[in-house]
């Protein structure tokens, strides 16, 4: 499969690199890094990464504008995206051919080449082990750049290495990149260095999350609370991981309130959750998942079923 996806590389002139919407850094890891890796081993080819930039990842990387005309007999990879719904821009359909790269169960298996790997602790993970296998298969180098977007990704999917999805593969990853030359200080500053404000915005969470004697918890943030510490819902995403550090917590849910939807964050200490984001227009890992919902009404039944899920837990 992967000697497969280097062929395909090999091939086009023209490939484009697409990722989901609202990014974390594997989002962009896996994208961006992917593309410097391609441009640092085929630098003839013209390489794009295209959708909405999130401005909390500028310490990361830009995606790029480009025009329709570009996607015409253009390779399209798309990576750590589980479905077609969550692709950023839609203009991949335009594309030649099209790869899918991740780590989400495949649901929707869409694309005309697929590789997916759910044991793998990010899809910037799985970027290394393709350049593994082209090092070995096409002479491949890593570069400075690459690696960098590589080790955010995987630091940003595993929690700093704290959650279980990080196996002794990941971490013999992480230690082959940190050999290349880039200042993982500023890596973990941009990831994890908070505003007062959103420091602020903590401090209420662990003041008004509620929490029953299974361990569910949730808390709310609708507009009004947002809009009181001058917070905006893609800033939350530094948040979702708080509750994390309450004792006796098994899983817990996160709303934030984004114009005339409400963002479901679903995270996990055991209870598998993805099932549950999946009822509600959503996806994700067995322990880390998002969804929609559309009313408050609709994010009181969530808490309802992920307190039912927690009290069945074992």
């Amino acid at each position: 499969m992967k000697r497969q996806i280097i062929d395909k590389i090999k091939q086009y002139d023209t490939i484009i690199l697409h990722r989901h919407v609202r990014p974390d850094p594997d989002a962009y890891g896996s994208q961006i890094g992917l593309a410097e890796l391609i441009r640092a081993n085929y630098p003839e080819k013209e390489v794009y990464t295209v959708g909405e930039h999130d401005p909390s990842l500028s310490f990361l990387a830009f995606p790029q504008h480009i025009e329709d005309t570009q996607f015409n007999n253009a390779l399209i990879i798309v990576t750590d995206t589980a479905n077609t719904e969550r692709i950023d821009d839609e203009r991949y359909k335009k594309g030649n051919f099209i790869i899918k790269i991740d780590h989400h169960p495949n649901d929707d298996a869409y694309g005309d080449l697929l590789w997916v790997d759910t044991n793998a602790s990010s899809c910037s993970e799985m970027v290394y082990e393709l350049y593994e296998e082209g090092r070995e298969y096409a002479n491949w180098q890593m570069s400075d750049a690459a690696a960098r977007l590589l080790f955010a990704g995987i630091v940003g999917d595993t929690g700093r290495f704290l959650f279980p999805s990080a196996s002794p593969k990941t971490f013999e990853t992480a230690g082959q990149l940190i050999q290349y030359n880039f200042d993982r200080n500023q890596v973990f500053d941009g990831m994890y260095e908070m505003e007062r404000k959103l420091l602020n915005l903590q401090g209420y969470i662990y003041q008004h999350f509620e929490m029953d004697e299974n361990g569910a918890a949730s808390i709310k943030l609708p507009t009004s609370v947002l809009q009181q510490y001058d917070a905006t819902p893609s800033e939350t995403s530094l948040l979702v991981g708080s509750l994390g550090n309450v004792k006796n917590i098994r899983a817990w849910v996160m709303f934030i309130e984004d114009n005339d939807t409400i963002r479901v964050r679903i995270r996990s200490k055991g209870p598998v959750i993805n099932g549950l984001a999946k009822k509600y227009n959503g996806g994700g890992h067995p322990l880390a998942s998002g969804a929609t919902a559309y009313t408050w009404e609709e994010a009181d039944q969530v808490i309802e079923d992920l307190k039912a899920i927690c009290k069945e837990y074992k």
